[in-house]
């Protein structure tokens, strides 16, 4: 990691376009806001455009826009309401009355235009960017996402301006279906295809632009060959990194308890389901059938899916399975929803990371991942078509299974119960990933390529 961050030269004014900043818990804010501090020791005087959907910064100018869509002003006042008076009656009774009075618009808006809601946002983002370029206070424009209404903007303003433009793509714009998909058909859905238009503007009219895995910059290269050319963007791969959640500053020593505690943080779906996990279980309760009384599965961050809900219901895993949904701010001891998660993930056992079994996986690092290392806890991972995460955490020492391997995945949870019972489960190697290393990247491109 850099000691010192690099010189950025002349441009220091930055407007930085992020949609979700300053997202309690979310990853697509925490991508962003985790570098601020580095680009501010580095001299970045940044300006800030985002939705309602976040709290304001004191720090520096930070704007927030209300999308001009239906469908993207119900979702950001939603969360506004969250921010202002909780999600208790007043956030249903609002939320609801809202929703119902703007379901003919956001129907109309999805049939005309077919896009996904947070589209509208750019409209917004690019007036008011253009009057700040116009009034000289901006060097260069950064789009970050996250919602793909930030590159968008970036890229209008881009067009308009002949301002430098960095993007950071988070997820893949075009997600490819199987493993010979290199995404140059045209998709049936219309959100799609214009993520793939997207995708080649960028390409092609960006001075920088990085995605976060070894895989999706290698898809991203055979569809748009053009990049890293004359006259187009310059694309690489950057880690992004974590700051230690919660403000950690050290690994709290493990104790074992009564029960052995696996916990999942993060998002669940259908293609990322504790399914999987309960089904596992089964042969081991069969085997042993004191791991039912003893082993206990939490869910933190996400309503359950249905494949989870359905399996607890055919197994009778309901002791088993414990779900607790978002942990947000407590307004009683003041703590964050950050603080709240990484006391839960010290507390686990073993951190469950699945990564789902769609194609895009391949393409893909949950940023779970990058807080969990710097718990010192150890991670059972669940991977599907992705090397590079593989060998992380296997160079960290951690059970790794993959994806659709019922077997091997009922091995791992065989071996993670012995290692519990005998008091000896894996001792990760501590080599967490910072967002220092990421910010200064992002600092030493600028410096040699803008």
């Amino acid at each position: 990691m850099s000691a010192q961050p690099p010189v950025v030269g002349s441009k220091k004014r930055w407007l930085i376009l992020s949609h979700g900043f300053n997202m309690d818990g979310r990853a697509s804010s925490q991508t962003i806001t985790d570098k601020i501090p580095y680009f501010l020791e580095a001299g970045i005087e940044p300006i800030i455009f985002s939705a309602i959907t976040g709290m304001k910064d004191q720090r520096f100018p930070h704007h927030q826009y209300l999308a001009w869509g239906p469908a993207a002003f119900r979702f950001d006042f939603r969360h506004w309401i969250a921010n202002q008076y909780g999600r208790g009656f007043i956030y249903k009774l609002l939320t609801r009355t809202v929703s119902i009075l703007l379901a003919p618009l956001i129907g109309l808006e999805k049939l005309v235009l077919g896009y996904s809601s947070q589209w509208s946002w750019a409209m917004p983002a690019f007036i008011h960017g253009l009057k700040l370029f116009r009034a000289g206070k901006i060097d260069l424009i950064y789009s970050t996402g996250g919602a793909w209404s930030a590159h968008l903007a970036g890229l209008w303003l881009k067009k308009v301006t002949g301002l430098p433009l960095i993007v950071e793509v988070h997820d893949p714009l075009v997600i490819r279906k199987s493993p010979n998909d290199q995404g140059f058909s045209k998709p049936e859905n219309r959100d799609a295809q214009f993520r793939q238009q997207l995708e080649m503007r960028i390409c092609k009219t960006a001075d920088l632009v990085w995605w976060f895995t070894d895989g999706a910059l290698h898809y991203v290269k055979v569809r748009n060959s053009n990049l890293n050319t004359a006259n187009n963007a310059h694309g690489f791969m950057l880690l992004p990194g974590a700051e230690p959640p919660g403000g950690l500053t050290a690994i709290k020593p493990h104790s074992y308890s009564g029960n052995l505690n696996l916990c999942h943080f993060g998002s669940l779906a259908n293609d990322r389901s504790l399914s999987i996990i309960l089904q596992a279980l089964v042969p081991l309760i069969t085997k042993y059938p004191e791991a039912k009384d003893l082993i206990r599965v939490h869910a933190y961050g996400a309503p359950l899916d249905s494949l989870t809900i359905d399996a607890v219901k055919t197994l009778g895993f309901e002791k088993i399975l414990q779900a607790y949904g978002r942990l947000e701010k407590d307004p009683v001891t003041g703590k964050s929803g950050r603080e709240r998660v990484i006391e839960k993930m010290q507390s686990a056992d073993v951190l469950i990371l699945l990564h789902g079994n769609d194609e895009w996986c391949a393409e893909y690092i949950p940023s779970k991942f990058y807080e969990y290392l710097w718990t010192g806890r150890p991670i059972w991972g669940i991977t599907h078509r992705n090397t590079q995460l593989d060998e992380m955490l296997e160079d960290r020492g951690a059970y790794l299974s993959h994806e659709g391997d019922k077997v091997g995945i009922a091995m791992a949870l065989e071996r993670i119960w012995f290692d519990w019972n005998a008091k000896e489960l894996i001792q990760p190697k501590w080599a967490p990933i910072g967002v220092d290393q990421a910010a200064y990247k992002i600092l030493s491109e600028i410096q040699e390529n803008i």
